[in-house]
Formats: structure tokens, C-alpha cells, sequence
């Protein structure tokens, strides 16, 4: 993105981009995209977006080989002048599953990061979203979490607060992709139908998968049984890659590590679990 091409999108209508940031420094960044040079021209896209009044978002992926560089990489989101922080939480779905494997949180990494995000809504200006973590609004809630820099009812927008899994809900998503196919969302790759061949309303109210995740009630394993269930549901996507069953308890959720007994494992990895960011 330059100048030109930010206000060329603004002229045509477009609200807000997302810029993916994939690390604190040109090393970590570079070698996560495979191109060399690349965080260099983020940065430029960033200027261009900042130059032209354009709205933008950080997206950042959360792997284990970042963890020490999330508090880093919250302050630049705020510094540059991004208007939300969008943390991915990465799953083991499509690429993700064949090329970087290894980098996915165990569950108790994903509490200790998530724990630490929630603190660090506190004093951040700007919203924090988590997408593939329907735990973390609950951390929010669990622990009165009140932004000073915006009303509390903002965090209401942040994905899955107070319904959960998202995928192919009354009031989530459906991902189309390039060739028509349909699937719940980009993790959950189960095939619904295309809309070459039919509607996507048809889709939409037609599918038997979307009827089974629309039942809670349906979900097996600690999931099933978790008081939690409703406003949570555990990551779908996850279940499936991991489990081969969609409705299957999330094995990347800590309450679901908690609840079979496990005890759970601390580490420090450079930002204070828990405690948060604080700004001047």
C-alpha cells in the first residue's frame, strides 16, 4: 500500500484495512512471511494508510516464537496509531498445520497470554480482539475488565463475547472461498456446498452441519458438560483439525486441561503474565 493506493480505497467506499505484523523486528516478521524485505514494506503501508486518513488494525498472529515480543508488539499497534489490535490465536488449520505446526500455544501458554491481554485492556486506548480464542472474553468478564479509555460495552464487539464460537451461528459467519465452496469459517474446513450450485441463503438455512453446531447441547467432552458452553463452546476449528470431530471437547482450552486434572505449567516468557500493559 502507498499513498496513492490508501486514498484510492478510501475514495472507493473502504471503511478500515488490516495490516498483518507478524513480529517485532524485520527477523521475526521476515522469516514468518518467507520475504525478505517485507516488514520494511508494512511499515511503509502503515506511513501510507497514517498519510492518507486511512483506518487501520494491527493483525498479529500469537506463536510460541513470539511470545516474548506481544508486549512490544501491543505498544507498536498503539504507537502507530492503529484503532484495534487484532491478536490471532494460531491454530493448526489448512497452511498453518503443515508449516508451522510447532508454534501452536499449549493450553496453558493460551491462559497465560490471554490472561495477560485481558490486564492489558485495562490501560490500552485501543480495543484488543482475540478471533480463535472464544475463552477470552471470558477472562474479561471473570475479571471485571474496565477499559479507561473507552465504555466497557465496547469489549462487546470483541469476537465471540457472550456467544461463543462464531462459526456458521445465527448471529456468526459463513467463509466463502475463491472456488464457491462454503465452509462454517476459515479453521473449520468441513464443506457445506458451493454457491455455483446453490444459494448461499439456501446454505445458510439449509445445511445439516450448521444445525448440528447450532445445538450447544450437542457438544461432547469437557465442552458438553462446561457451564461455560453456551457463551463459549470451546474453538470448533480446533476440535476438528485436532480430534477429527467438530462437536469434540477444544484440546486448546485450559479449562478442558483443568477439568481432566492437569496441573497446570508456568513459564515467564518476557511480558508480565497477568499484569498487563501500562502506558503513559
Amino acid at each position: 500500500i502507498d499513498e496513492a493506493m490508501a486514498r484510492k480505497m478510501l475514495d472507493a467506499g473502504v471503511k478500515s484495512v488490516a495490516i498483518s505484523v507478524d513480529g517485532a523486528d524485520a527477523q521475526t516478521h521476515d522469516s514468518f512471511r518467507g520475504i525478505s524485505g517485507a516488514f520494511k514494506q508494512t511499515l511503509k503501508g502503515i506511513e501510507a494508510c497514517r498519510a492518507a486518513s486511512l483506518p487501520f488494525q494491527f493483525n498479529m498472529v500469537i506463536r510460541k516464537e513470539t511470545l516474548s515480543q506481544l508486549e512490544k508488539m501491543l505498544h507498536m499497534a498503539v504507537d502507530y496509531g492503529a484503532n484495534a489490535a487484532e491478536f490471532f490465536d494460531l491454530v493448526a488449520a489448512g497452511r498453518a498445520k503443515q508449516e508451522c505446526k510447532e508454534q501452536v500455544l499449549s493450553p496453558n501458554e493460551r491462559k497465560q497470554v490471554m490472561t495477560w491481554l485481558a490486564q492489558s485492556q485495562v490501560d490500552c486506548p485501543i480495543v484488543i480482539r482475540v478471533p480463535a480464542c472464544p475463552m477470552y472474553p471470558l477472562l474479561l468478564q471473570e475479571r471485571h475488565i474496565q477499559p479507561k479509555h473507552f465504555p466497557v460495552e465496547m469489549l462487546q464487539r470483541v469476537p465471540y463475547h457472550g456467544r461463543g464460537c462464531a462459526a456458521g451461528m445465527p448471529m456468526g459467519y459463513v467463509m466463502v472461498k475463491s472456488n464457491g465452496d462454503v465452509n462454517p469459517c476459515m479453521l473449520l474446513q468441513v464443506r457445506l456446498g458451493n454457491i455455483r450450485e446453490q444459494s448461499i441463503m439456501s446454505i445458510w438455512e439449509s445445511s445439516p452441519v450448521l444445525a448440528q453446531l447450532r445445538q450447544r447441547e450437542l457438544l461432547k467432552g469437557q465442552c458438553g458438560s462446561c457451564s461455560y458452553r453456551g457463551t463459549c463452546s470451546g474453538c470448533r476449528g480446533r476440535a476438528y483439525e485436532e480430534t477429527g470431530d467438530m462437536m469434540a471437547a477444544d484440546p486448546g482450552c485450559w479449562l478442558v486441561v483443568e477439568m481432566a486434572g492437569e496441573k497446570p505449567w508456568k513459564h515467564s516468557y518476557g511480558f508480565g503474565a497477568g499484569e498487563g500493559v501500562s502506558y503513559g
